[in-house]
Parts: C-alpha cells; sequence; structure tokens
C-alpha cells in the first residue's frame, strides 16, 4: 500500500525569513521571521512533511549564483536546529521573463504562480513510493502568487501578512486564500493543525 503524505509548502522570502527588499545573496541577510522555526517545528510535530518553494530569479539576474542560494538554503536548516526542526526538500525557480538565459529559460513553468515546482515534488514524494494527500496540504506564503499557486496545484492556501502582505491585491484580483494570518506561526498553530 502508498504511504500519504500531508505536505505543508511554505514561500521562503516574506513568509519564513525577512523581506529585504531584494535578494538574499548571503548568510548575513537571511533572518527568521520571529516565530517561523517553532512553526515549522509545531508542522513537523503534527506530521507536515515541510517543503520550500521559492522564486530565485536573482539567479538570471546575475545577482545570486545558486550556489549562493544553495549556501542560504543549508544555512536555513542551520537556524531551523535552533527549534530542533528543518525542512525535508527544497525547490527554486531560477528563472524571469524579462530577463531570458539560455540554461534558465527551461524552468519557466516552474515560477510562481505556475505549478511546476509542487508537480516535481509531488512526483519526487511518488518516485520514492510516497503520495501527497493535497486535500490535507497548505501551501503558504505572503503574495498572490503563492495563494495563485497553491490553489492551482490542489493545495489549500493561506496568505501571511508579512513580508508582501497582498491581502489587497489578492481580494483585488479575486484569488481568495482560504485563511489569512499574521505571520507563519498564526497560520500554523491557529489554522493549519486545527483542520
Amino acid at each position: 500500500m502508498v504511504r500519504k503524505v500531508k505536505v505543508l509548502f511554505l514561500d521562503r522570502d516574506g513568509t519564513i525569513n525577512r523581506d529585504i527588499g531584494t535578494y538574499v545573496t548571503k548568510r548575513e541577510q537571511f533572518k527568521l521571521i520571529d516565530g517561523a522555526g517553532e512553526a515549522i517545528a509545531i508542522a513537523r510535530k503534527a506530521g507536515f512533511e515541510i517543503v520550500i518553494i521559492t522564486n530565485q530569479a536573482g539567479i538570471a539576474r546575475g545577482v545570486v549564483t545558486p550556489g549562493q542560494v544553495e549556501d542560504i538554503h543549508d544555512y536555513l536548516n542551520e537556524l531551523l536546529a535552533a527549534s530542533e526542526t528543518s525542512y525535508d526538500r527544497i525547490y527554486y525557480c531560477p528563472s524571469h521573463p524579462d530577463y531570458p538565459h539560455s540554461e534558465y529559460d527551461r524552468f519557466a513553468l516552474c515560477r510562481k504562480p505556475e505549478t511546476g515546482m509542487v508537480d516535481r515534488a509531488v512526483a519526487d514524494y511518488r518516485s520514492s513510493g510516497i503520495d501527497v494527500d493535497k486535500a490535507h496540504s497548505f501551501f503558504i506564503g505572503d503574495k498572490t502568487v503563492d495563494v495563485e499557486c497553491g490553489r492551482r496545484a490542489g493545495l489549500r492556501s493561506v496568505l501571511v501578512r508579512t513580508g508582501h502582505g497582498e491581502e489587497d491585491l489578492c481580494r483585488k484580483r479575486r484569488i481568495v486564500p482560504e485563511f489569512i494570518a499574521d505571520d507563519l506561526y498564526q497560520a500554523i498553530t491557529e489554522y493549519v493543525i486545527k483542520q
């Protein structure tokens, strides 16, 4: 019998770590939002796999290298260890439609709100003999593209007010999340784990 898991798909910048208004290129710029580590630990204890889904167009723009992005992701797990937790998988999209790049244009369909990164995560779990239970999985982010990506992928979408907190834009575009929270901690403790 195939094992099923529920997954918490998380945006990175503005959801887990502070949005600094530009691309994070080094560890010193990467600061967790208060309560984010604890929130992820609570979700993991509630049985969720933790998967991070992040647009990193700074790669196509030449602002940051894949190596720098991967080092920051290693650092994220080091920071999460302080809350005795970690993420399971992480996917990032290096492409940007305004910055054509021969190496990264093939990833265009992974850029949120496209569902390519979520689809890849689901396929990777399936290849390990595990099915993602989409009906009980969530996508949490601070932007309209996160809510839209989650909805398109068949996940339950939650918007946080940290980072860009595009609550008004979501309403204007009629891309309505299932729940709106002040931050990741509230999203997980007051909504996700109670569903």
